[in-house]
């Protein structure tokens, strides 16, 4: 069956066209399509996919009140949320809803195809211009999710400085090199500081390491 993807948009037409997308690879199965939130939370009860397809601006129950609900039932489904919306409060109030990856709905094809595969991997992925902008905001002092108590004590030094490297973008291969260590052994680690923290991914991974201020924009990061 390959990755299992329920298409969530309020537009048949873009529906279809996301459909066409994904029914072309070989290694995707689209399982459902629902136009609203309440179709989208019971479609993915019902069906259990591997990721869910989300648009946010919805009548009825939007994207962000679905992705939350989703993402907290404990089904294991992944939410990739795909609009035409690239204002702060979305980006900001999809990833704290749970989803593991924002890309805007301009994307190219090949990349949300590629998006779909790291976030049903286990991973997250946030569109390069949502980024400059979630970055820019903690840069400005913002904070958007609940206060941080002393979750940073729980790392020991190496897994801090592997947050930190995951926080700038680079990949298990990059860190391994940076570090001269195995990949093997920076999946580890990284899978280590998820469990610890209680993150879903690299996103939430980042967005903590922000957030904490282990890592501030444009200095040096607090090892």
């Amino acid at each position: 069956m390959g990755i299992r993807v329920l298409v969530v948009d309020d537009q048949a037409i873009v529906r279809a066209g996301f459909v066409a997308i994904l029914t072309a690879e070989a290694d995707m199965t689209v399982v459902g399509e629902a136009a609203d939130g309440d179709a989208a939370v019971a479609m993915s009860a019902q069906f259990a996919p591997d990721l869910v397809l989300m648009d946010i601006r919805m009548p009825g129950m939007d994207g962000l009140t679905a992705t939350r609900l989703i993402t907290s039932h404990g089904s294991g489904s992944r939410v990739l949320v795909l609009t035409t919306f690239d204002l702060d409060a979305y980006v900001y109030e999809a990833l704290r809803a749970g989803a593991s990856g924002f890309l805007l709905k301009d994307s190219e094809p090949e990349d949300l195809l590629a998006a779909i595969r790291v976030v049903a991997s286990g991973d997250g992925v946030l569109a390069p211009a949502v980024t400059g902008r979630l970055i820019a905001a903690f840069a400005r002092g913002a904070s958007f999710a609940p206060e941080i108590t002393g979750a940073l004590d729980s790392l020991t030094n190496r897994e801090r400085e592997i947050l930190v490297l995951v926080a700038t973008g680079l990949s298990n291969a990059e860190i391994g090199a940076r570090l001269e260590v195995a990949v093997g052994t920076v999946k580890v680690h990284v899978s280590s500081v998820l469990n610890k923290l209680g993150l879903r991914d690299r996103v939430q991974a980042t967005i903590f390491a922000y957030e904490s201020g282990l890592v501030r924009p444009s200095v040096t990061p607090a090892l």
